[in-house]
């Protein structure tokens, strides 16, 4: 069994990733920017380039999910560098440290986004070989999967899921869908014809485990579901799971630009992305579709 360090491990997913990890019999370890004597725990402060050596010096594995909340606040000059900066500077950290006190370790396993190809709506399906777009949710994305590229250098097995809308029924994006629908003012947003590339949180942690466990997963692939659906189609969906009536017409985009300012783009536009690439490694989805996926988990 593996020791494993997970940066973010008291997120949403990083939590379920930890007791999916622990479930598995490793050994699971965090790094936290409040100090704690928690066995299990790790200080670290990305400011002050710091982090507990005993953090990396025996760790076989580090999971590095961590990075300030796309969608939680608008996207300010100085939001827009808390963002980045949380990205790139804490992947820069766990690379000087691991390169000065393990550089040994036996994979690297960062998260990304499908921000890479844009915020845009087409047609278009999306592979990992594709080229970035030049919105700023692809410069965070590029910028932080070329943190992570560097521990390739050092020879470590370097992995980068490039992940889609999060599903889940402890929280998260499906909360805030569910929410309107349920008290009746439920509606698609914009056109409705932009693609909403999502995973299953169970599909996501597992997708983790196995970049663990198979050593021949390395390089990026898209952590999304096969199935392909607009927002149209998920807000009836869901909608239709929960027994609500969509009876609103669909909330216009400037009204979703004035709320949100130039953060409304992360809910307007989206296009398909493929799932083929860790397919091929042999990795298997529970959830194929969203209906099947709200049955099992709203009903």
């Amino acid at each position: 069994m593996a020791s494993i360090l997970v940066t973010g491990g008291s997120g949403l997913i990083g939590s379920n990733l930890c007791n999916l990890l622990k479930s598995k019999g490793h050994s699971v370890f965090v790094l936290s920017r409040s100090k704690t004597k928690k066995s299990n725990t790790f200080y670290w402060n990305i400011d002050k380039n710091y982090i507990d050596k005993e953090a990396i010096i025996n760790t076989d594995y580090i999971i590095h999910l961590a990075g300030a909340g796309i969608a939680d606040k608008r996207w300010t000059t100085a939001r827009k560098k808390v963002l980045v900066d949380s990205r790139v500077k804490s992947t820069n950290l766990l690379f000087q440290k691991v390169k000065e006190l393990n550089p040994n370790l036996k994979g690297f396993i960062s998260a990304s986004g499908i921000g890479y190809y844009g915020a845009i709506t087409s047609e278009k399906t999306y592979f990992e070989n594709d080229t970035p777009h030049n919105d700023f949710l692809s410069k965070i994305c590029m910028l932080w999967e070329k943190e992570t590229a560097k521990f390739n250098s050092l020879k470590i097995r370097t992995v980068i899921f490039r992940t889609g809308i999060v599903i889940s029924k402890e929280g998260g994006a499906l909360e805030k869908i569910i929410k309107p629908i349920k008290l009746g003012i439920g509606a698609a947003l914009g056109t409705g014809k932009q693609y909403m590339p999502w995973i299953a949180m169970e599909d996501l942690c597992n997708m983790y485990l196995s970049a663990i466990e198979n050593i021949e997963i390395k390089g990026i692939y898209n952590a999304v579901t096969p199935e392909n659906i607009t927002n149209t189609m998920f807000t009836k969906i869901t909608a239709k799971t929960l027994k609500k009536t969509l009876w609103l017409p669909n909330i216009p985009a400037f009204i979703l630009k004035i709320l949100l300012g130039e953060l409304a783009i992360m809910l307007l536009e989206g296009s398909k992305v493929s799932s083929e690439k860790i397919k091929k490694t042999g990795f298997k989805f529970k959830y194929n579709s969203l209906e099947n996926y709200l049955n099992k988990t709203l009903n």
